[in-house]
């Protein structure tokens, strides 16, 4: 941003970087491109871009024959170029030509103006207007002939005349905000003439010519002025185009006009609405006359001297920039604000011996310059826009001051001054708009509206206000938002109230309207509490709510702060069951399931234990109580039971292994109303099939439960797996389950006495019944372990042999087999021990020959060289050799005796019958665990296999 205490405008002059041979007539600016005019016919062409590199060329003939030139016109994009000199002679140069071209068919016509093609064309110059000094307008067509007998301009018609004298001014353009509105703007010393018509921009562009007929056509708004002199300068010129600027906006950019005369300068935007006829006249009623006369003259006291002798000289020059028109005035260059008309710069710059042939525009550039017969000067325009929001302010054109106002003070002036403003024309809505957006005290707004009683406008300022107020003032936005509370609550109260007597005055229409203002407000409100809940404070929030009774307000925030326990208590208390699980879903919280599940189970169980399936943070254990408080109101099928499917979930698909929620799932089969079993025993073996790890119910309470609510079937299933088979047993044969007692005899096999007792407890149940007898000889086939003499006691008194008497004699005949069988066993051992006692006694006759040579088999050092074994296989070991070998591979314990007896004998420690007694346990030793040790294969080995 620049800085404000710095002129917009000022005038340099420009160094020139060429010699000048002789003075500037004329000059013309585009496109960053200047043309200059010498008094020699010689035209210079600068890139100001590159200010170095000129070119230059001369008119095709002398002139003292052609005359000097007296203006030029180039085009804005630089590329077609008019000269025009003082004997009429009008020559054309397109910029990539170096030689210019006589136009013929102008031959004699002095050009005052041209009006380009909106078009702006390269390669031709498409349908151009040439106004003339006669007052004629041609339509021409110049298009760059590279033949020398042919001529440039393709197309030449008279289309329109004015009577009083030169064409000074000619434009032709569209509309910025309505862009088929095409304007043409023609103007002499003293009428200026407005044509409006639509006409597309694609259809100009096509090649379709429109120019001639609009003159034809259509009939202009004009504006004339009275008694004016001929002498007096006039022109036409416009803003710059902004079109091809990267932040052109044709809303808010308007194009603007103004026209030189001999009473000062008429201007206005060239934008205008309705029917073509009434356009031009919009346009000319939207303008305003600046006055030669408003224009101090350039010394105040020479002025009052003056002022009795002769007039004020007229404006020479005229250019308009965006918000300003640059007024050459006895050589100062005056910048005055169009919106306003103030005067914001004014500077000598020509001396009185001095005049300007040139003050000019590059329209597409924005620059300004002035040039005179041998100076060319700059007219720098910086931060244009920087008090345009101030003068717009003055005006009470608020929007447009807000627009264009930069910093937040002047954002902040502009929206006090609108607020106050809007509040004075009875706007309190938008005036509430206005006040939050900027920093009047709060008090004095807040008792503005409550005074009016504007409780609408009030909620809207506190709404802005909160949007603005900054996240520190946490205090502040607190006190801001509860506020807004009360009004969003009284304002719905108030409407339905409204709601209540309409419809008992039977007003529909306005029952309707009050509805729908209802919801906006009830949806405003919903918007505000999302945007704004952490600025509420909870309680506050509620006291206020609940304060007006709003319910339904009341839920919404509740919601909307996840205070869900305080909407499941609301549902709960009301028995909405539906809308209370339609909260459970939304629930995360364990902490709220556990605590409202007891009660909601038992209306919509199967609902709930899905939304408990879903959670994952859910203990199992704390629902336990509703899942009893479930089993304890609701009797269903346990197929159809929910809290039954819920345990197997945790069990069969979270694995869990806590006791309490196995011992639950027992206790709800157990106490079940249905006598089948099947569900529990199911359970109960699908348990024990996990035979290395521990039951995860508690065995004694599923007993006591199972025996409690007569569970037969379980109970002697969990008595087996507790190993008591006997209780089992004696339980199945309580309640005559005479198989299922069968069926646990057999299980503990390893134990054959505890199976046959078990069998017996059987067979005695089985006796005891009517047809028993029978009964126990099919036990005698099922249990090998049962005889017939085990079944006589349990039979009455009273009993008849021949029931059984099959049974006695084959169980005769068996022990007769059985007492052979021993009998030939005991003869068989008679025999071997004979055998034994024979082979004992050959032994004493037993001897073994030891060759004079022969070695030890471990040391292989001569065997007879000291105390030595030998063996019945050959073997032949020195005794300490052989007692080292076996000490290895024997036990620790022999291996410590052995050698502590080698160390008793070799070292002398027993002597006489202790020694003898050392000596023969010694050898016992060595020779006894010689046969048995590993060392036998190993000695048995030839010396050079055994390393």
């Amino acid at each position: 941003m620049a800085d404000e205490s710095l002129p917009i405008f000022r005038v340099e002059k420009v160094q020139l970087q060429f010699s000048l041979a002789s003075e500037f007539v004329a000059a013309q600016v585009a496109d960053n491109v200047l043309v200059l005019a010498l008094s020699t016919g010689r035209l210079l062409r600068i890139d100001l871009d590159n200010p170095g590199d000129i070119d230059d060329t001369d008119l095709p003939r002398k002139t003292s024959e052609i005359g000097v030139v007296r203006r030029m016109f180039l085009d804005p994009t630089s590329s077609h170029l008019i000269i025009s000199t003082t004997l009429g002679e009008n020559f054309y140069l397109h910029a990539q030509s170096k030689q210019p071209r006589q136009l013929g068919r102008l031959k004699g016509v002095s050009i005052e103006s041209v009006a380009w093609n909106p078009s702006l064309p390269t390669a031709s110059t498409r349908e151009i207007l040439v106004g003339a000094l006669d007052g004629s307008i041609y339509e021409v067509v110049i298009e760059p002939a590279t033949e020398f007998y042919r001529r440039d301009e393709k197309y030449l018609k008279v289309v329109y005349k004015i009577p009083d004298g030169p064409v000074t001014g000619l434009w032709v353009g569209y509309s910025p905000k309505t862009s088929d509105l095409k304007v043409i703007l023609v103007t002499s010393h003293s009428r200026l003439l407005l044509f409006a018509t639509r006409s597309s921009r694609a259809a100009q562009e096509g090649g379709v010519s429109t120019l001639a007929k609009v003159f034809e056509s259509e009939s202009p708004a004009v504006h004339e002025l009275q008694r004016l002199s001929t002498s007096a300068p006039s022109a036409l010129v416009l803003t710059p185009d902004e079109s091809d600027r990267p932040s052109f906006d044709p809303s808010s950019v308007e194009r603007a006009y103004a026209w030189l005369s001999g009473q000062g300068i008429l201007h206005g935007p060239l934008h205008a609405a309705g029917a073509d006829g009434e356009a031009g006249n919009r346009i000319l009623g939207e303008s305003k006359l600046l006055r030669r006369s408003q224009i101090p003259s350039a010394d105040a006291s020479s002025t009052s001297r003056r002022s009795s002798q002769k007039p004020s000289e007229p404006i020479t020059a005229a250019a308009l920039t965006r918000w300003h028109a640059l007024l050459l005035v006895e050589g100062r260059v005056v910048a005055v604000n169009t919106l306003d008309d103030s005067i914001v710069y004014d500077q000598l710059v020509l001396p009185s011996s001095q005049s300007a042939v040139g003050f000019i525009a590059d329209s597409k550039k924005n620059t300004f310059w002035l040039v005179t017969g041998q100076e060319i000067f700059e007219i720098v325009v910086a931060d244009e826009e920087r008090d345009v929001w101030r003068v717009m302010l003055k005006k009470n054109d608020f929007e447009g001051a807000m627009r264009y106002a930069r910093t937040p003070a002047q954002r902040d002036a502009v929206a006090v001054a609108y607020g106050d403003s809007l509040i004075g024309r009875g706007r309190y809505l938008d005036a509430a708009t206005m006040y939050g957006k900027s920093t009047k005290a709060f008090d004095q707004v807040a008792v503005t509206l409550i005074d009016r009683r504007e409780h609408d406008a009030l909620r809207r300022y506190l709404l802005a206000k909160l949007g603005n107020l900054k996240k520190p003032l946490r205090m502040q936005r607190t006190m801001v938002a509860s506020w807004l509370v009360e009004l969003f609550m009284a304002k719905l109260d108030g409407l339905d109230d409204t709601i209540t007597t309409d419809a008992d005055l039977s007003e529909d229409a306005d029952v309707q309207q009050t509805r729908e203002e209802l919801l906006r407000i009830r949806n405003g409100f919903h918007d505000f509490t999302a945007k704004y809940r952490a600025d509420l404070d909870h309680k506050t929030t509620y006291e206020i709510i609940s304060s007006h009774g709003r319910e339904e307000e009341l839920l919404h925030y509740a919601t909307l702060i996840l205070d869900y326990d305080f909407v499941l208590a609301y549902w709960v208390q009301r028995e909405q069951w539906s809308r209370s699980l339609a909260t459970l879903t939304k629930q995360t919280d364990p902490q709220v399931f556990y605590k409202y599940s007891s009660v909601q189970i038992i209306h919509t169980p199967s609902e709930l234990v899905d939304i408990w399936m879903r959670q994952s943070n859910i203990e199992p254990k704390k629902l336990i109580p509703a899942l009893l408080n479930y089993n304890d109101h609701c009797d269903v099928p346990l197929s159809n039971h929910q809290a039954v499917r819920y345990l197997l979930f945790v069990i069969n698909k979270l694995h869990s292994t806590d006791s309490a929620i196995h011992n639950t799932l027992i206790s709800i089969y157990a106490s079940h109303s249905s006598r089948d079993e099947s569900a529990l025993l199911a359970y109960l073996e699908s348990q024990s099939r996990e035979e290395d790890e521990e039951h995860s119910y508690d065995a004694d309470f599923a007993l006591r439960l199972c025996i409690q609510h007569v569970r037969v079937q379980s109970c002697v299933h969990i008595y087996s797996l507790m190993g008591q088979y006997m209780q089992a047993v004696e339980l199945a044969l309580k309640h005559d389950e005479i198989e299922l007692a069968s069926i646990v005899a057999d299980r503990p096999d390893q134990d054959g006495v505890l199976r046959k007792s078990l069998w017996l407890a059987v067979a005695k149940k089985v006796i005891s019944q009517t047809d028993g007898i029978k009964s126990a000889i099919r036990l005698l086939r099922r249990c090998e372990l049962l005889r017939i003499e085990d079944l006589i006691p349990f039979f009455p008194d009273f009993v008849v042999i021949d029931d059984f008497k099959e049974e006695v004699c084959a169980a005769l005949e068996e022990y007769s087999r059985h007492i052979d069988l021993l009998k030939r066993e005991m003869d068989e051992s008679s025999q071997t021990a004979a055998n034994i006692k024979g082979n004992i006694a050959s032994l004493s006759h037993r001897y073994a020959v030891v060759e004079p040579g022969e070695r030890c088999y471990l040391c292989q050092y001569p065997l007879l060289s000291r105390q030595f074994f030998v063996f019945s296989c050959q073997h032949a070991f020195h005794s300490d050799c052989l007692g080292n070998v076996v000490a290895e591979h024997a036990g620790v314990g022999k291996a410590r005796r052995i050698r502590k007896l080698q160390n008793e004998v070799t070292q002398g420690v027993a002597v006489g019958d202790k020694r003898e007694r050392v000596v023969k346990e010694l050898d016992s030793l060595i020779a006894a665990s010689w046969w048995g040790s590993p060392s036998v294969k190993e000695a048995t080995l030839p010396v050079h296999a055994r390393g």
